[in-house]
């Protein structure tokens, strides 16, 4: 299996910071990443429709919601830096094939959904802050797809910094809302004692669980947290454990400070003022000025959507490769991955603009979130498993009170959704023409998600994770090597993927150079995480890779060949020739999968880049 973010992994060296203070700046930065999901457009959609409905009544719905966030982020965390293994690894790892691809299936949904919030959003700050039309707002958000790129090639630390610069501006813009909108404080602090007004508030509240407690940001944190290079013994990964709860208290109580200040703007100015269906980002921004007295709110509102929308696209497309990646084992360019994940969260949102207009982005940001909420489940339950598991975690399994308190969380989370569910079917079915078409379609469909939810909780509890190492074991290589009288070269480089291409790039190799050359074998790590930083990442990817190298040397070596290894982390065509150009190699030799066209544009092709950068003859077998 291979390492989560394998492009960035370990890149980030925590070892030797000797004082505290730099020990804990070392460790902060990926819960930064992850908060900005908990403060993206969809959460202001939620928030300002609460606040403006209820008023501060729903207050507690988001406290609630940010205390259940920082519980199972610190459960996601403590899954990658213990295992090694993000949350779609583990559950590759524990499931059956059939089972992950549902699985991998409902995390796209859910990150689809969170990209049509932040489309939506990046393009109603635009439209505010500059006069351009939604329609062609929405079109311009395409172009963030290369700001993303850019960000990742300039390695993590560079992309967190972005991420914290956007994550202050939006902070210091409510701060100053704050100062404008004169909240009363009593009826602030009394809307952190839980009520619920009406079933419309239900909806709401779903909606703000949903945009809260995001199920791709699960996948994320744990992937993330491995970017740092720790000492692996107990008292190292304690930790970074403690180091890393540190990073997540910090980042999801300001996630919590923007949510509820979006919420009580909303309430000290929307409700106070009897205008209770402000419910759309844009009516918002309209009766700021004249509800507050001062031309900066709404500029510092919509200045602050902007960046709560381009942050939170940045980790969407993040998430999105890591879940790629660990249900499926597959590998696509980071281009196309953003640009298809891009395309699917704008074809909906320009086809229900052109239809219906602008007034209903706020009801399809809300949308969104209820659906953001819907997948929760099946991301939660797995997680409480895998954190609960003596075996998997090493030692350092979750306490049963922690276990209780997590399975509370997902009971609530589930029973919300349940009712959620229940009452819009109830509803379709009484005010359906045609109840016969939903009983056939709706309701099986309902009831077999409920079987998918009650599979992966009875699963893990009846049967043992099977291990399963899914690299081209060494021990299946064919090598046909065969003596000649002579041979040209003494140094050889071979490019080694773990895959049957090895096959034919060792055996030729070998016919090059014979008993008596020098060979290094090379391997480059590129998942997002070595991608992003580098060297310095460390999961369960590198491990196996690490493992899989020195077995091919062993058992080389075994054989009488003189074998060196060389394990590099980032783009090949990018790692390889720096390697190349680094030693005295006379040709370096690699396998080809042999794939053209469409699956070298989807894959990507080291082969054409590489051999423009490398000072010497490259051979290339199929």
């Amino acid at each position: 299996m291979g390492k989560s973010l394998e492009e960035v992994h370990q890149s980030v060296a925590t070892q030797h910071k000797k004082t505290g203070f730099r020990k804990i700046l070392a460790f902060l930065g990926p819960a930064y990443l992850v908060s900005v999901g908990y403060m993206d457009p969809g959460n202001w959609a939620t928030d300002i429709a609460g606040g403006s409905q209820f008023g501060y009544s729903l207050l507690w719905v988001l406290l609630m919601s940010n205390l259940m966030a920082l519980l199972l982020q610190s459960l996601s965390a403590r899954l990658g830096i213990v295992t090694q293994r993000d949350l779609a690894q583990a559950s590759r790892e524990t499931y059956s094939k059939f089972i992950n691809y549902i699985l991998y299936f409902l995390a796209e949904i859910a990150i689809a959904a969170c990209d049509l919030a932040e489309v939506l959003g990046m393009a109603i700050g635009i439209n505010l802050l500059f006069d351009i039309p939604l329609i062609e707002g929405v079109l311009i958000t395409v172009l963030d797809t290369f700001l993303l790129l850019f960000l990742i090639n300039k390695g993590i630390r560079k992309m967190e910094a972005f991420i914290i610069v956007l994550v202050a501006i939006i902070g210091f813009s409510f701060i100053f809302e704050m100062i404008f909108a004169e909240p009363e404080l009593d009826k602030v602090l009394y809307g952190l004692i839980p009520s619920m007004p009406n079933s419309a508030a239900l909806y709401i509240a779903i909606g703000i669980i949903g945009a809260t407690v995001m199920p791709h940001n699960l996948y994320l944190h744990s992937s993330l947290v491995q970017t740092r290079k720790f000492d692996r013994t107990p008292a190292g990964i304690k930790q970074a454990l403690k180091y890393n709860l540190i990073d997540s208290t910090i980042a999801l109580n300001l996630a919590f400070f923007v949510n509820a200040a979006i919420l009580i703007l909303a309430a000290a100015t929307f409700y106070k003022n009897g205008m209770f269906e402000v419910a759309e980002i844009q009516d918002a921004h309209q009766f700021l000025e004249p509800l507050l007295g001062t031309k900066w709110a709404p500029i510092l509102f919509a200045v602050a959507l902007i960046a709560a929308g381009q942050s939170s696209t940045v980790t969407g497309t993040l998430a999105g490769q890591i879940v790629m990646e660990g249900y499926l084992n597959l590998r696509i360019q980071p281009w196309v991955r953003r640009i298809i994940t891009r395309l699917i969260a704008i074809v909906p949102a320009v086809v229900v603009i052109l239809i219906y207009g602008d007034s209903v982005t706020g009801k399809l940001l809300i949308l969104s979130q209820v659906i953001l909420s819907l997948q929760l489940g099946f991301a939660i339950i797995p997680l409480i498993h895998f954190v609960s598991d003596k075996s998997k975690m090493k030692g350092f399994h979750i306490s049963r009170t922690t276990q209780i308190a997590a399975w509370i969380i997902a009971l609530i989370i589930v029973s919300l959704n349940a009712k959620l569910v229940y009452d819009e079917i109830t509803s379709w079915l009484d005010n359906s023409s045609h109840p016969l078409i939903l009983w056939f379609t709706v309701v099986p469909l309902a009831f077999a998600f409920l079987a998918l939810l009650l599979y992966i909780i009875a699963k893990p509890f009846i049967a043992k994770a099977k291990s399963n190492i899914e690299n081209h074991s060494p021990h299946h290589l064919k090598l046909v090597y065969t003596p000649k009288e002579s041979y040209g070269k003494k140094n050889i480089a071979i490019s080694v993927d773990f895959s049957k291409a090895d096959e034919a790039a060792l055996n030729n190799a070998f016919e090059l150079g014979g008993i008596d050359a020098q060979y290094t074998l090379i391997h480059i790590v590129e998942t997002v995480g070595a991608l992003m930083y580098g060297g310095h990442v460390d999961d369960h990817e590198t491990t196996i890779d690490e493992k899989l190298l020195l077995e091919y040397k062993e058992m080389l070596s075994q054989k009488g060949f003189r074998i060196e290894t060389e394990l590099g982390f980032g783009k090949p065509n990018t790692v390889i020739p720096k390697i190349i150009n680094a030693g005295s190699f006379d040709i370096l030799v690699m396998g080809t999968h042999g794939h053209t066209g469409l699956k070298d544009i989807l894959f990507g092709t080291t082969v054409d880049k590489l051999r423009h950068k490398i000072s010497i003859p490259l051979l290339i077998v199929k």
